[in-house]
């Protein structure tokens, strides 16, 4: 199957540049270094699949000016990954139907709190909130048959909160890992293009650090690694001056292809 990633956005919870930020990156001429809050689009045969929905996402789908969104794969509930959830509304209207969403049991619990009000029953009062067909990963590891397209999950955690990362095909994306558990490596075999998540250079209590998405990378093989959900705190052509070639900050609206079997 023809199988493609770009990243939408790559940046940190606040963005880069950051607001009444003055520092070098914020400040910075280098288109590289403007960064949208984290997220993807995966492009599989005929299939549009978002991963996470984040404040900048209506943005972000004018940038790469596509029209349908087909399922969603959210990671977990911060608000930089499902504040731009409401914008799946204009899909619902083109597609005339729920968009399916596949997370853990404890995302949707979060959700139902952060967004009461897509659970409750509908009215005929002219609103209208985003629709999406909640579909429960059964497990904290294992696979799953989405959208007939046969993925991997694994969990971790980032703080108190439980992230999903996905596996598709050669291609992993793992955003927001802070802790996890050593099978995490047995569930990421075969990965050959790594997307990781390193805050910055040193690790912050709730992100890892550059080094350690480093050596992460190489625990699993990957022939490519991308780093994302990047503060300002890296710039991007002195922090790519510093690491090895296979191993580089991605940015915004970065694409590749991947294999993809079913």
């Amino acid at each position: 199957m023809k199988a493609k990633f770009t990243f939408l956005g790559t940046g940190a919870s606040m963005g880069v540049p950051m607001i009444g930020c003055k520092c070098e990156v914020c400040l910075s001429k280098d288109p590289h270094n403007k960064r949208f809050r984290p997220s993807g689009l995966l492009r599989i045969n005929d299939k549009n699949l978002l991963i996470d929905m984040g404040p900048d996402l209506r943005d972000q789908i004018l940038r790469e000016d596509f029209d349908r969104v087909d399922g969603v794969l959210l990671t977990h509930t911060h608000f930089d990954h499902i504040a731009g959830l409401d914008e799946i509304r204009v899909f619902n209207i083109l597609q005339k139907q729920k968009i399916p969403c596949l997370l853990s049991k404890e995302s949707l619990e979060d959700l139902k709190l952060r967004y009461h009000y897509l659970f409750m029953e509908k009215k005929n009062n002219g609103s209208r909130s985003a629709e999406l067909d909640f579909i429960l990963l059964p497990n904290d590891f294992g696979s799953y048959n989405f959208l007939n397209l046969p993925l991997s999950y694994v969990s971790y955690m980032q703080g108190t909160m439980k992230v999903t990362g996905y596996k598709i095909g050669s291609f992993a994306y793992i955003s927001d890992i802070k802790s996890y558990s050593a099978s995490i490596f047995d569930h990421l075999k075969g990965t050959e293009i790594l997307a990781i998540s390193a805050l910055k250079r040193e690790p912050s209590p709730v992100h890892i650090g550059l080094q350690e998405a480093v050596a992460f990378s190489e625990k699993i093989g990957a022939k490519k690694t991308w780093i994302t959900h990047i503060a300002h705190e890296l710039d991007h052509e002195k922090s790519n001056q510093s690491l090895p070639s296979h191993i580089q900050l991605a940015h915004d609206g970065l694409s590749f292809e991947f294999n993809y079997e079913c």
